[in-house]
């Protein structure tokens, strides 16, 4: 079973080594990488020049303009060619080496869609984990109150981008929990948690980063409900902040 993973970068060339030598480290064999860089100008190619010679043409990559992060994203999962993908942002990496290996072994013929858990550092404590995010308590109906399981835990069949679509470039912040709660609510696609720390993420991306980024990913939280169907709230919505603060209760 191929999976693919997708790192979608943008002028990130102070964290993208650390994403590469995760992907080069696994130890699940048939892999498949795909780096979609917006034409960065701070010398992100040249990283990926760099490592691109010790995957043994296993990785590829396109460096080019886009639309925005939905938009990069979508074109990743128009080139792969692996039965399962994956995303792996530019300023994370997986936790361990057999990350992509323990989710490939979980993925049986009634599975659609697998997500586990992640969690948060700060860039110069790698080490000291801040926030811990489990997607153990998710459940499709959780949508109504902005939930969802934490993204780059989540690996997805490609046939089901192809049966439902992929991701809204028209949305800023949200379309992650957008394209979640139309295949896992709307359309309920078969999905099994698994008990793993999938990836280590660095704070500070689009989703986590400022009051005004936060307000936009509730209005495009309750776009998104609105256009699905799903009868929710500003209140209810909000509720994703109580779970993330467990999160950080929790550490």
């Amino acid at each position: 079973m191929k999976v693919s993973i997708i790192t979608v970068a943008y002028n990130s060339a102070k964290t993208l080594s650390d994403t590469i030598r995760s992907v080069l480290g696994q130890t699940y064999s048939d892999i498949e990488y795909w780096i979609i860089d917006g034409n960065s100008n701070d010398g992100t190619q040249n990283i990926i020049r760099q490592y691109e010679k010790h995957f043994n043409g296993r990785m590829q990559w396109i460096s080019e303009p886009d639309c925005g992060i939905y938009d990069a994203m979508n074109k990743g999962i128009n080139l792969c060619s692996g039965d399962i993908i994956g995303f792996l942002n530019a300023d994370d990496f997986f936790t361990s080496d057999h990350a992509v290996a323990h989710i490939a072994k979980h993925f049986t013929d009634d599975t659609d869609a697998i997500y586990g858990d992640v969690h948060f550092v700060r860039d110069r404590q790698l080490d000291k984990c801040v926030r811990y995010y489990s997607g153990a308590i998710f459940r499709p109906w959780m949508v109504k109150f902005g939930f969802i399981p934490p993204h780059p835990s989540f690996y997805v069949r490609k046939k089901i981008y192809e049966k439902y679509g992929a991701y809204r470039a028209d949305y800023q912040i949200s379309a992650d929990f957008e394209l979640i709660a139309r295949v896992c609510y709307k359309n309920k696609i078969r999905i099994s948690y698994t008990p793993l720390d999938v990836v280590t993420m660095r704070l500070g991306g689009v989703s986590t980063n400022g009051y005004r980024n936060h307000l936009l990913g509730l209005i495009e939280t309750l776009r998104a409900c609105k256009n699905l169907g799903i009868h929710t709230n500003l209140l209810f919505v909000s509720m994703k902040y109580i779970i993330k603060l467990y999160g950080l209760i929790r550490t």
